[in-house]
């Protein structure tokens, strides 16, 4: 199943999945309304290869709670993105078992081949 975590209040968000081609076969994801299971995230995990790869540092908790001045491990990164769904780097799609993490050109440029 082909998927997009993402959040409804992201205008980053919007404007990507506004950009979708018309007949993919996506299953929406909104992190705010529904926060991600921990079998969700280790889904994400086996993926990606590490947590730290799915969270954002440039999340507005990340600077307020002072973590980059923090060492923080992979333990960590997996408890933050469980207890605040503004720690996942977003969006994340899924597609045909591959993970694309961000909203970077080049990562949305995959995403739109890979449902093309």
């Amino acid at each position: 199943m082909n998927k997009i975590y993402y959040l409804a209040s992201c205008d980053t968000c919007r404007k990507i999945i506004k950009s979708l081609p018309k007949d993919h076969d996506l299953v929406f994801h909104d992190i705010k309304q529904n926060p991600i299971t921990v079998e969700e995230l280790e889904e994400m995990y086996l993926l990606s290869g590490s947590y730290e790869s799915l969270f954002s540092k440039k999340a507005q908790l990340y600077k307020s709670m002072d973590l980059k001045n923090k060492s923080l491990t992979e333990e960590d990164y997996k408890k933050y993105i469980l207890e605040h769904y503004t720690f996942l780097s977003r969006p994340v799609f899924i597609i045909n078992d591959k993970i694309y993490i961000g909203n970077t050109q080049q990562n949305i440029l995959q995403v739109m081949k890979a449902l093309g």
